[in-house]
């Protein structure tokens, strides 16, 4: 069974959104309250309960001082490269997107933003352990670090949810409530 649910901070801030079981377990250990409960039953041999879908933190947590700084990952290398080859320029599928060393490891090139790039899995091979100046290949831009922080969207449907949650919903994104 798949399932997530969203977890809000006391203040109802999202915070993130978490497997259903780990909402079991917050709520089954007294730390949440279930917001909103989706038509899914979750059965054990002694229960039956709603899969939570939102749940609220009865303690408020302050949010982390987190610097406004890129993570270093797969993904976001990706991203800042617009999921194009750096070498050929081409978007091939996702599946086919690799991450190349501009300077190789063997030759000492560090895993840094300004070092590695996307690329497809033919320009890789053909560019192999050298340098791109030495596989006769250029780049098509320069790899730098983001000061972009990348941006994730979170759509959930509140046309099952109380009158309430849509009213308060509609009144955050600026609609008018419907009647």
């Amino acid at each position: 069974m798949e399932g997530r649910a969203l977890l809000l901070n006391a203040s109802f801030q999202p915070l993130q959104v978490i497997p259903w079981q780990k909402a079991l377990q917050l709520f089954f250990s007294g730390k949440v309250e279930v917001v909103e409960s989706s038509d899914r039953t979750i059965r054990s041999v002694s229960i039956s309960i709603k899969m939570p879908v939102v749940i609220r933190l009865l303690k408020y947590i302050p949010p982390k001082n987190r610097k406004n700084v890129v993570r270093f990952t797969r993904n976001n290398i990706f991203l800042r490269d617009h999921y194009t080859c750096q070498y050929c320029g081409k978007k091939p599928p996702h599946s086919q997107l690799t991450m190349d060393h501009v300077n190789p490891i063997v030759k000492g090139g560090p895993k840094t933003w300004e070092n590695i790039v996307t690329a497809c899995r033919l320009c890789n091979v053909k560019k192999g352990g050298r340098t791109p100046e030495e596989a006769g290949m250029r780049l098509k831009h320069a790899p730098r670090q983001p000061i972009w922080l990348p941006f994730m969207g979170l759509n959930i449907d509140f046309t099952n949810s109380p009158e309430y949650i849509r009213i308060l919903v509609n009144n955050y994104a600026g609609d008018e409530p419907a009647s």
